[in-house]
């Protein structure tokens, strides 16, 4: 049997997808925010098989979706891990730093295992920043100023909702799916 993206559970008792608490405490509702667009990302390649995750679909760019989930993989642990928590590391995958790590280099192939990086890094991510307060700060190295754990949130907040709305139209013109995942059959 082939691979496919695993699916994402997203629904709470309730019923209400977002998942995230209207009222909370500002931590709570970062991480919320930040668990609801990672989430995002990969029920846009739920049910997909490997060749169509690293099929390009929108050209002339050289967005795919797997080149999606390992870009996002690289900024997770760029920002939570080398940055802020300042662990000696490279890179998840190999590539060019441009600003497009994780995009180029991608093969259907080794599908599962990106996807399994990407969750690795994630979790590596949330226990990097366990217990740490969001007004502690380090010295950027691409922004050359200070920097809090808090700024470093809404950056990847903003930069999953880019890429999500990247990630939607490219799902759509893999196989006309919109939403959060295709209609079951």
């Amino acid at each position: 049997m082939t691979w496919t993206a695993p699916r994402v559970e997203r629904s709470t008792s309730d019923g209400d997808q977002l998942n995230v608490p209207g009222t909370a405490d500002e931590r709570v509702m970062l991480e919320g925010w930040l668990g609801w667009h990672r989430e995002t990302l990969l029920t846009k390649c739920a049910g997909l098989e490997p060749a169509q995750l690293a099929r390009t679909t929108a050209e002339p760019s050289n967005l795919i979706l797997l080149g999606l989930v390992r870009h996002m993989a690289e900024i997770e642990r760029w920002w939570f891990r080398r940055s802020f928590a300042g662990e000696p590391i490279g890179d998840v995958f190999a590539g060019p730093h441009d600003g497009d790590e994780g995009i180029e280099g991608v093969d259907a192939a080794y599908a599962e295992r990106d996807f399994a990086a990407y969750r690795a890094e994630v979790e590596a991510c949330d226990a990097a920043v366990a217990g740490r307060g969001l007004d502690e700060t380090f010295r950027s190295k691409t922004r050359g100023r200070l920097v809090s754990l808090r700024w470093v949130y809404l950056a990847m907040i903003q930069e999953y909702a880019r890429h999500n709305g990247h990630a939607d139209l490219l799902r759509a013109r893999t196989d006309g799916a919109t939403g959060d995942y295709p209609a079951q059959g």
